[in-house]
């Protein structure tokens, strides 16, 4: 617990969402209310928000949640990119955008996330960092609803909000897809902000849906099944099978395309808090935000985002375990055992080394898997901070947290997803500008005269490479002949509330 102190007053002048007007504290007087400070990219800040939802319903009547967001990258002190990260992770409270970081310095935050718990008369009275906190939360909210009960300050009610889901709901036919994958039987999206999974024939053909589009984990049969934001696919043509990083879930799924049923293999549903480096049977193990996936002969490797490491499931004894990293958010080279991540997010492989794009130190980075197993950044500066827009050598080049790398052709193709722009890596570091003018915006055309939108999946198949250009809702293809880029329209495709899914 701090000092008793004052809550500075939120900034009136700022911008504001889910809400059509600015709020002060002063409205809420006889509430609790928690500040929550947050980055979107952050994955510990996205850890919280079940916490923070969960908290809002029980004690709707009496507890206020306020997001304030204070951007980490460039990209995301933009207001439309955080309505964006509103919808898609479907926020329902207040959210100002902290411009400048004000109102972070006047609370004292030192680190994402943050909660600033206030009491009904307009005191600050603790200050939660990190993630995971859930049972004290409750505990210390219990305890001033009770105090202020007594002392006759609290002020039971219930408070309605213009939520941006309202003003824009999600009713495209895909939403926020997170990765994509091309296939010799045709066309995989992780259509994650409708919690399932599209395929389609590369004409645009839909041949199934997969999971009901509502957010759950249940196994069975394709129109019975359930994720929540599935993310990284890879396909076995051998068996049929599609394996599927689970994240919300904290679950790795395989989807059995013969018999047409899905089923969890690894994870128990629940987050893991273990950091450190472990393992045992995979439906006993707790996962951590596993956000991509890549099958080298019978093993999966799995770029773990929330606990910052590498991990690799045996697909024959179904024992999963930590491959690569201490836990530290960091980027650390060196051996498997020595080595950190920060936010592994994209993960592809070419025999020799996995390739990894660490969203949170912006860089690309090689793990060996094969003698002698060591850890290199392949480009980028490794430093949490050290971001922009960039292209050159090694560790000269400047990315802005890079979600998706896929190897073909000897060479490593990244979406740099702040920077909404497509760059191509060389193995040895060198980093060029393909696509994208660095302007968010749904463009087509040829090469730098195009438009992304936070880019966060690539693909490539024959002749083409495809794209989830995640905030356009789209799957873009790209003729890499003549690097001219489309928008696939997918027939008969709509939101899992606007029409009944059927499996063709």
């Amino acid at each position: 617990m701090i000092p008793r102190v004052r809550a500075p007053e939120l900034p009136q002048n700022y911008s504001w969402l889910n809400t059509d007007k600015p709020i002060s504290l002063k409205q809420f007087k006889g509430r609790v209310v928690i500040l929550d400070f947050w980055t979107y990219c952050c994955i510990n800040c996205l850890h919280i928000l079940p916490d923070l939802k969960y908290l809002e319903q029980k004690y709707k009547d009496s507890l206020s949640v306020i997001g304030v967001h204070s951007g980490k990258f460039d990209n995301e002190k933009e207001t439309e990119n955080i309505r964006q990260a509103i919808l898609r992770y479907d926020i329902e409270h207040p959210v100002i955008v902290d411009s400048g970081f004000r109102v972070w310095e006047e609370y004292a935050v030192r680190a994402w996330p943050t909660l600033m718990i206030i009491d009904p008369e307009g005191y600050v009275v603790a200050s939660v960092p990190g993630e995971g906190n859930r049972d004290a939360l409750e505990e210390l909210i219990e305890k001033l609803i009770q105090q202020h009960r007594q002392k006759g300050t609290i002020n039971f009610q219930e408070l309605s909000l213009t939520l941006e889901k309202q003003r824009q709901p999600l009713i495209t036919p895909l939403a926020f897809p997170g990765k994509v994958l091309a296939t010799q039987v045709g066309l995989f999206i992780a259509d994650s902000g409708h919690h399932r999974l599209v395929m389609s024939t590369f004409d645009g053909e839909i041949l199934h849906l997969i999971g009901t589009g509502k957010s759950g984990l249940t196994d069975g049969a394709f129109e019975e099944a359930q994720f929540f934001a599935p993310q990284g696919m890879r396909f076995d043509v051998k068996n049929q099978m599609l394996y599927v990083a689970d994240t919300e879930n904290h679950a790795l799924r395989r989807v059995d395309l013969q018999r047409q049923v899905v089923e969890t293999i690894a994870g128990v549903g629940e987050q893991s808090r273990n950091i450190r480096p472990h393992g045992g049977a995979a439906l006993e193990t707790a996962l951590n935000s596993p956000w991509d996936l890549v099958k080298v002969g019978n093993s999966l490797f799995i770029a773990m985002a929330g606990s910052h490491q590498i991990w690799q499931m045996d697909l024959e004894t179904s024992i999963i375990k930590t491959y690569a990293g201490i836990g530290a958010e960091a980027c650390i080279d060196g051996s498997l055992t020595e080595c950190a991540f920060a936010q592994p997010s994209g993960i592809t492989n070419n025999g020799q080394e996995l390739y990894i794009a660490d969203s949170e130190v912006s860089s690309i980075r090689g793990v060996g898997i094969v003698e002698p197993y060591q850890v290199r950044t392949v480009c980028g500066s490794g430093g949490l901070f050290d971001f922009g827009d960039v292209d050159g050598q090694g560790e000269d080049v400047r990315l802005q947290h890079c979600l998706g790398v896929e190897y073909a052709q000897n060479f490593l193709w990244v979406a740099d997803t702040y920077n909404h722009k497509i760059k191509l890596v060389s193995p040895s570091g060198n980093c060029q500008t393909v696509l994208g003018d660095g302007t968010a915006g749904l463009e087509d055309g040829h090469g730098k005269n195009t438009r992304f939108f936070e880019p966060s999946g690539l693909s490539v198949g024959g002749s083409y490479l495809y794209i989830s250009d995640t905030n356009n809702h789209v799957i873009r293809r790209v003729d890499l002949s003549s690097f001219e880029v489309i928008t696939l329209e997918f027939v008969g495709l709509c939101a899992p509330d606007v029409c009944i899914p059927r499996n063709l």
